[in-house]
């Protein structure tokens, strides 16, 4: 290690002590970690130092740079996803990765875009039905449908059906319970085992309805691939194919679902975003897509979708000027490096135009990382990206969400979710 390493600057022991009798959330120890101590700070929880790092070269340091120091050990939904491609290590993450790497690259993508139209359309059709009627509906919910919907025809061919929607809301209890789980991967799976059997029993119908050539109406979907690949590939046993099966349904609509109900939120709040986005070219538009876009990048800034990714350093290593020992573990946080003033002016504040206007955002990397960066950032960024344009496209100029409460903080676990339900009218301007 490099002599000129100095070690990480600690929070007081007392102040830790204070924050962990005081029952507050994870975040809030960060923050003041942050704010006190800059872009690399250290703290400890237990028997083993830990460092967060915010700022955006140490960012790159740790996730692009040397993935190889800073390894991902398990991932919070393990008992839920199993060895699915987000909790996958070493070697056999390398090769699941790989199998579905090219099913969300730009071409890839366009073998899901019908899949993606015909799931907002549907959503659009309820939500006329929701203004005909005056019926009111939970946002947070319909967008969870919405999004579980283009996963699952992605994966099936099939649309989304009530029965598998219900079986499916099983996957919320589970992560719901994710942060009071006990620690042994036994005694967790006890905890939660009803619901596991229920997402089993799906996992099961669609592998084997698929094994038996049952292709859905909107042709095969990666299912089909997971299970050609296990034609060569011995690795592929029923049960990594389940892992991989829930961990793209976990994946594909649990993060989509909270962007959106954040963004709908926050349109609640300023109007005036949605009033510009709209005005920014006809439908159909580049003008018009590139604003609402701005909408989403925007919301993931405020909300990312990973908003603290886990590792733990492997070797010593010397990090922005910091020495830090083989043992240590990094807590990378992209929702603090996306609400630090030094990077962005006025943080806190909703500006869709930062992602329009030039040099209104820091362009260097490390600053924005809402799906992650490097080796292990988000396969289904695009995928993500491309469902939520669309959905928006399609009601944006439809009447407008009237909220009659609203959440008022998040919940912090595997995504950062509204702590409440937000039951909503549709009203016509």
């Amino acid at each position: 290690m490099a002599t000129e390493a100095t070690p990480v600057p600690e929070l007081d022991a007392a102040v830790v002590e204070r924050w962990r009798c005081g029952g507050g959330e994870l975040v809030d120890l960060l923050s003041q970690a942050q704010a006190e101590l800059g872009p690399v700070a250290g703290f400890r929880l237990g028997e083993r130092p830990t460092v967060l790092v915010t700022g955006p070269q140490a960012v790159q340091h740790v996730l692009a740079q040397h993935p190889d120091r800073y390894v991902k050990r398990s991932h919070r939904a393990r008992v839920l996803i199993g060895d699915g491609v987000l909790a996958a290590t070493g070697e056999a993450w390398k090769r699941q990765r790989r199998l579905l790497q090219s099913q969300f690259t730009s071409t890839g993508m366009r073998r899901y875009e019908q899949r993606i139209t015909a799931a907002a359309g549907t959503a659009a059709e309820r939500w006329a039905a929701y203004a005909r009627t005056g019926e009111t509906f939970d946002l947070g919910e319909e967008m969870r449908r919405f999004a579980l919907d283009t996963i699952w025809r992605s994966l099936t061919g099939h649309p989304l059906d009530a029965a598998v929607e219900r079986e499916l809301a099983s996957m919320g209890t589970v992560v719901a319970a994710l942060p009071t789980l006990p620690a042994d991967a036994v005694e967790a799976q006890q905890e939660v085992a009803a619901d596991l059997a229920r997402i089993d029993a799906v996992a099961r119908c669609a592998i084997d309805a698929a094994r038996d050539g049952a292709a859905g109406p909107e042709g095969p979907g990666l299912l089909h691939v997971l299970l050609d690949a296990a034609t060569e590939r011995p690795e592929y046993t029923d049960r990594l194919i389940r892992d991989e099966l829930v961990t793209l349904l976990l994946a594909g609509h649990e993060t989509t679902a909270t962007t959106l109900t954040w963004l709908h939120l926050l349109l609640d709040r300023h109007p005036e975003a949605r009033a510009a986005a709209l005005a920014a070219g006809d439908a159909g538009s580049a003008e018009r897509r590139e604003a609402v876009q701005a909408l989403v990048s925007e919301t993931l800034r405020l909300y990312p979708s990973a908003w603290l990714l886990p590792r733990h350093a492997i070797a010593d290593d010397v990090l922005a000027g910091f020495a830090v020992d083989a043992g240590t573990d990094v807590l990378v946080c992209p929702y603090l490096t996306h609400r630090d003033p030094r990077l962005w002016p006025d943080p806190e504040h909703f500006d869709p135009r930062r992602f329009t206007t030039p040099g209104a955002r820091p362009t260097g990397q490390g600053a924005y990382l809402p799906f992650g960066t490097g080796p292990r950032a988000c396969l289904g960024l695009q995928f993500a990206m491309r469902e939520s344009t669309v959905l928006l496209e399609h009601l944006l100029p439809a009447p407008t969400p009237l909220l009659h409460s609203t959440p008022t903080g998040a919940a912090y676990s595997i995504t950062v979710r509204p702590d409440g339900p937000t039951p909503a009218t549709l009203t016509t301007p």
